[in-house]
């Protein structure tokens, strides 16, 4: 899995603005990227691909019902489960984050 964040204003000024158009192209050159190298090892690569504008690709919603279906399965506690996405929601927080500070740096140079 390979969690991947980016900035939909990235290439802005090129063609017509499309919500999830820049993340997708992302996760389709890490597709490209990658997936032979997991396929000769017989894993599956799944890109985790989100936007700054809330945009979540299909896969990752699949990805995260499958994950909460295991759990709730495999694991009796809402506690766990509840956990279990809270780092997950901690981790994309802190990609936003980060990407924030990058551009915040650009704006005061």
């Amino acid at each position: 899995m390979d969690l991947i964040e980016v900035s939909p204003l990235v290439g802005l000024g090129v063609g017509t603005f499309t919500v999830g158009h820049v993340a997708l192209k992302a996760a389709s050159s890490k597709v490209v990227k990658h997936e032979k190298t997991c396929s000769d090892n017989q894993h599956v690569f799944i890109p985790f691909i989100f936007d700054t504008f809330s945009f979540v690709a299909e896969e990752v919603v699949d990805l995260l019902h499958r994950v909460q279906r295991v759990m709730h399965i495999n694991v009796m506690s809402s506690r766990s489960i509840n956990r279990m996405f809270t780092r997950i929601d901690f981790v994309i927080q802190e990609g936003l984050a980060a990407q924030f500070v990058v551009c915040l740096s650009f704006i005061h140079v």
